[in-house]
């Protein structure tokens, strides 16, 4: 019985207001059939990544592309190149990994970070612990 009533109240509720009489306080007519509509906020756009391609001649060559999921910013040797680890299907270094090793004079900036995307051709070479790793000629990068 009490559900009843409630639900009874609630579906009046909307009449209720309805029958405000000709009190001049009411809101306009037009003013109250007024329907906002609001906009979702529209995710933000992501650049193009733009493919990177070995040069033609250029022997050993291979190229990555993927989501950047780790960022090596400061290497250990001071020469201030900088390592991205990619979630790629190209498996350079690993099944679904490949490392790119990008030197001083190409480091992108800003440095891009987790997340990015990264596209890289370069010769491969074994990196300093022993992994096969892309040494970039080339670097474009995406957010």
């Amino acid at each position: 019985m009490r559900r009843t009533a409630v639900a009874a109240l609630i579906a009046a509720a909307p009449l209720l207001g309805a029958c405000a009489g000709d009190d001049d306080s009411a809101e306009p007519p037009e003013r109250a059939a007024t329907v906002r509509t609001e906009t979702a906020p529209q995710a933000p756009r992501r650049e193009r990544l733009q493919p990177v391609r070995c040069p033609a001649g250029l022997s050993n060559c291979a190229e990555a592309s993927g989501r950047i999921i780790y960022v090596e910013r400061v290497d250990p040797d001071g020469d201030g190149d900088a390592h991205f680890v990619l979630a790629s299907t190209d498996s350079i270094t690993a099944p679904g990994l490949s490392v790119i090793d990008v030197k001083r004079s190409l480091r992108p900036h800003p440095l891009p970070g987790p997340g990015d995307r990264l596209s890289a051709a370069g010769p491969v070479y074994t990196g300093s612990y022993g992994q096969r790793q892309i040494q970039a000629i080339e670097v474009h990068t995406a957010r």
